[in-house]
């Protein structure tokens, strides 16, 4: 895994001063990236051909494709994609090989899209990323630059997958860490945090380093779970939620609103509040473990097995003054 191009690009921009830290954090990174399966994705990545898409389509979907390509060779990028999984995020449609994500991304990318400001020629972080799906719908819109941070090996690697596959392009780059890793850059037009927040032992911390990367006049992007009630509500579920043991706050919109407010953000508003189905949550042949269907209550699907309220996702918009 080569950042070299990356920090040639942010060299002369407003983003250059992360370079004082950014390179030794990577270079510790790579001396600590002996994950056992990380060798494996690596050399998945390796193997993976080179190619430029005869035709490409960024802006409704992540769809890559070519008449040069044999039977033969679409079974081979098939079988290394495969090596690659679980894939969460997504889908993919690369070269004939169609990979149907756990998450149907593209269903809460047309959720976000309306309701955020035009993204074409901005500089765009993307926290918590994960393969990089709706950093290629980002670029797809518009954006100038996309930085995607995320410390999971093997969404890196499923993001140079894809980059390899797109014709290697450079307005999108993954990083391997997390956000409190960067300096307060103040230097990204949006920010968008989507399924982080209630991950986050300290919720208003995370809203401050988003704030902290944004230009001033800069649009944040929050999505994460809510519940209903009022505006002081907070769920603050026991070792498990949905069967997810890193779950620390879940707010009301209300109360997540007062969160941004306090943090000192302007203009936020609530802009998508929608629950999360079976049908864009589930296991596929990509991703074969358990999914939402085994996390809710098979009694009464509005509570998950833990007994609290079923997933409930928002979508928040606010600015940094």
């Amino acid at each position: 895994m080569d950042f070299g191009n990356f920090y040639q690009i942010i060299a002369k921009g407003p983003l250059a001063p992360w370079l004082e830290t950014l390179p030794a954090q990577i270079a510790a990174w790579q001396r600590e990236s002996l994950h056992g399966h990380f060798k494996n994705w690596d050399r998945s990545v390796e193997h993976l051909p080179s190619l430029t898409p005869e035709t490409l389509d960024l802006l409704h979907s992540v769809t890559a494709d070519s008449s040069q390509l044999s039977e033969r060779q679409r079974g081979g990028i098939e079988k290394l994609l495969r090596n690659l999984m679980p894939w969460r995020k997504g889908p993919y449609s690369l070269y004939g090989v169609n990979i149907d994500t756990e998450w149907r991304s593209d269903w809460k990318w047309q959720r976000v899209l309306p309701h955020i400001s035009p993204l074409a020629g901005r500089t765009v972080l993307d926290v918590g990323c994960g393969s990089g799906y709706h950093m290629w719908r980002m670029i797809g819109a518009g954006a100038h630059l996309v930085v995607g941070i995320d410390p999971m090996q093997l969404f890196l690697c499923q993001f140079e997958a894809v980059r390899k596959l797109l014709g290697g392009d450079q307005r999108a780059h993954l990083l391997p860490l997390g956000i409190e890793q960067l300096p307060e850059l103040k230097a990204f037009d949006t920010v968008f945090s989507m399924g982080v927040l209630y991950h986050r032992r300290s919720p208003l911390d995370h809203l401050y380093q988003l704030k902290n990367q944004l230009v001033s006049g800069g649009e944040l992007v929050l999505e994460t779970l809510v519940i209903e009630g009022d505006d002081q509500q907070v769920l603050v579920p026991g070792e498990r939620y949905a069967q997810m043991r890193n779950v620390y706050f879940i707010p009301t919109t209300g109360a997540l609103k007062n969160w941004l407010e306090k943090c000192g953000f302007v203009d936020v508003r609530i802009a998508d509040y929608s629950v999360t189905s079976t049908d864009e949550q589930r296991r596929t042949s990509w991703m074969t473990s358990e999914s939402l269907a085994e996390f809710l209550d098979p009694n009464d699907a509005t509570k998950t097995v833990e007994g609290y309220p079923a997933p409930l996702r928002a979508v928040l918009v606010a600015t940094k003054p």
